[in-house]
């Protein structure tokens, strides 16, 4: 199993932050354009322990992927888990903290991971999987920095 591991201070304060990344409408704002993410279910304001959402990506070479993920826990301006249920990944766990720090919020996100076909997925990762996501990570981080407003 693989982990990545993100921490950013955001300035803001704790319920801004959350009511922000609380929001399933708000992924999107966050997620590359050339990921081609397209939400298929109708989302709720805020999301709840045992949302399902199912949306579909393009992560690598422009091929549709489709993908559902269920909102695991959520434990009101603290935490939130999603999993993934159908998906490119064997194992998808990302964890989103969120906590009040001297000038913001800090928001921890961690993602532990495990990826199909055995020898072959082991051999991807580094050369594949691990750059996307700490690309899509990296995007998200500048996003959030650059062009959201709490």
């Amino acid at each position: 199993m693989y982990q990545l591991k993100r921490t950013q201070i955001i300035e803001t304060d704790l319920k801004s932050a959350w009511d922000f990344f609380s929001s399933p409408l708000n992924l999107k704002k966050i997620t590359p354009d050339y990921m081609g993410f397209d939400v298929k279910t109708e989302l709720p304001e805020k999301m709840y322990e045992g949302l399902m959402i199912e949306y579909t990506v393009k992560p690598l070479l422009g091929i549709p992927m489709n993908w559902i993920t269920e909102i695991k826990t959520v434990k009101e301006l603290e935490f939130f888990v999603d999993e993934q249920r159908k998906g490119p990944y064997k194992i998808w766990h990302h964890e989103h903290h969120f906590k009040e720090v001297e000038g913001g919020v800090e928001m921890i996100d961690i993602v532990s991971y495990e990826l199909p076909l055995g020898f072959l997925g082991k051999i991807m990762h580094p050369i594949l999987v691990r750059k996307k996501l700490e690309e899509i990570f990296d995007y998200r981080f500048r996003a959030v920095e650059e062009s959201i407003d709490f």
